[in-house]
């Protein structure tokens, strides 16, 4: 097997793939462009942010069986084009997270202590002890927003400098938090209550801009606040007047909106910013993690064994695949349908196969409904490979049943999802891209769930359809399609009703949804 590597990687890496008899070329910041051109001669592919790996290269490589991201994010690769060639991605999940937990805290330490500040005054040949008061961090309060992998080493650490640690997380449950010692709290209590607060979140479209104006009116006067994880979820204009006003005492940044920054960018030109050029994941030990990592599933692929850590699915049988692939499909397209309904509040889920499925290896299928699941809370951070370690990490029970016998069709997907509420939604498949939601609860559907919906319960009696026509006509929002699903033979009660639109509704529109007469709720979701 030939081997490029198309960023800098470690040495450790490349030794180990070539003590495997594997051929490695090593040519760092090779383009995009440059791969158009070579990547015909390769059978395997490493890179880490770039070059970016299209379609059209995805297509130009003929011998290509594996591409692996030294790193997490695949955004510059075309997952979609690799998988439809048959081609394996792979990345390197968790490679980094205690580099990046250890960052963070000579980050706090930093800012606390005002090392940069101190050490470029005694270079300018000054000694000025009582500028550079610090505050010490035993005993402070540190907020933890996100306790995930790196939240949750943070925690560790933390207690180590004798904090007292409370965390942010609605998607993980108390018994996680117990194992590092972190009382779980709502963001609000949080903010009011820490001398530190640390972001641990991937950037979705629910974190975008999380800390902003109305949080920093919130947050305790005189606090810290450290960025370790992507710019964007802590709104720099507001952070910028925080920190102006005196409204918390500094700031640790490592990610930002922008990146990199312009040197005009207000943040820069502030004392009590501490900045850093995204270095969270680069030392020595991630990259050699990383790389070993991605090396490792390149050697198995070369050997025919499975690899650990697929982006995507990995190939299986013609027979298999054809019959399996709608049911992933499906099956994801019910986990984004139930997380939305719930508003990603859940603790157990019940996957039951029924009929010709239940025969099958279904370990896919139940990792691709996690995976819609999860995507509510992480956004594209997920995949088939992670999505049910990191369901065992938030303490999410997952059960599968099996039976035999299915009436009316061949085979049923039934998924029950337990949180605060719960939902059931059974689904089912008539070939290779026809896959349908049959039932939602208790209310009987037929719809095939692709585009934009709006899934409401309203009240069964007149005028309650045209309201929402109406309403959705104001703001020029083209209804495609309409089901009601109604519960018994007679009128009255409460219905179901999903709408097929043109174009997402806002929050403005569903807000003004949710109080017209007969509605009780109203959730979007694309699917």
């Amino acid at each position: 097997m030939r081997v490029l590597v198309a960023d800098s990687i470690a040495k450790e890496a490349i030794g180990m793939m070539e003590r495997a008899g594997l051929k490695v070329d090593v040519r760092s910041g090779v383009t995009t462009e440059d791969l158009l051109e070579i990547i015909g001669d390769y059978d395997a592919l490493v890179v880490r942010s770039k070059p970016k790996v299209t379609r059209e290269v995805i297509e130009r490589a003929e011998r290509l069986k594996i591409i692996g991201r030294a790193g997490v994010g695949v955004d510059n690769i075309d997952v979609e084009a690799a998988t439809q060639k048959g081609i394996v991605v792979v990345n390197a999940p968790g490679g980094n997270t205690v580099s990046t937990a250890e960052h963070t805290l000579a980050m706090m330490l930093a800012v606390a202590r005002k090392i940069p500040q101190a050490d470029k005054s005694v270079k300018e040949g000054k000694w000025e002890r009582k500028k550079y008061m610090g505050m010490e961090l035993r005993g402070k309060t540190l907020g933890i927003v996100g306790l995930g992998r790196i939240g949750f080493e943070v925690a560790k650490r933390a207690k180590g400098f004798e904090m007292n640690v409370i965390a942010f997380d609605p998607y993980i449950s108390e018994a996680r938090a117990r194992e590092a010692g972190v009382k779980l709290v709502s963001l609000e209590e949080l903010l009011k209550n820490s001398d530190f607060i640390t972001i641990h979140v991937p950037k979705t479209k629910e974190t975008e801009n999380l800390i902003s104006r109305k949080e920093f009116e919130i947050i305790k006067d005189g606090a810290y606040l450290i960025n370790c994880a992507r710019g964007g979820i802590v709104d720099e204009t507001a952070l910028y007047e925080a920190l102006v006003n005196g409204k918390i005492s500094g700031a640790a940044l490592d990610v930002y909106e922008k990146e990199p920054p312009s040197p005009d960018t207000p943040l820069l030109k502030l004392e009590n910013v501490i900045t850093t050029p995204h270095i969270g994941a680069s030392t020595r030990e991630a990259q050699i993690s990383v790389g070993l990592i991605i090396a490792e599933d390149i050697i198995n692929m070369a050997k025919g064994l499975p690899v650990k850590n697929a982006v995507n699915l990995p190939s299986l049988e013609p027979a298999e695949f054809e019959f399996i692939m709608p049911y992933i499909t499906l099956a994801e397209k019910i986990g984004k349908i139930a997380a939305a309904k719930l508003g990603g509040m859940f603790t157990k889920v019940r996957i039951t196969y029924r009929g010709r499925i239940a025969d099958k290896n279904t370990e896919y299928v139940t990792r691709a409904l996690l995976k819609g699941l999860l995507e509510h809370i992480l956004g594209q951070n997920i995949n088939l490979v992670s999505a049910m370690p990191i369901a065992r990490e938030r303490g999410i029970l997952v059960e599968e049943a099996r039976s035999e016998t299915s009436e009316t069709y061949e085979s049923i997907l039934e998924v029950t999802v337990e949180g605060g509420d719960s939902i059931t939604i059974a689904g089912t498949c008539f070939g290779k891209d026809d896959y349908r939601i049959i039932r939602i609860d208790k209310y009987k559907v037929d719809f095939v769930p692709k585009g934009h919906y709006v899934i409401s319960l309203h009240e069964d009696k007149p005028g309650v359809i045209g309201r929402v026509g109406t309403l959705f006509g104001q703001y020029s929002i083209n209804i495609a399609g309409m089901i009601v699903g109604r519960y018994g033979d007679k009128p009255g009660g409460v219905q179901l009703m999903l709408l097929l639109v043109d174009d997402p509704p806002t929050e403005e529109v569903l807000d003004k949804m949710t109080k017209l007469d007969g509605i009780i709720d109203a959730v979007y979701i694309y699917l």
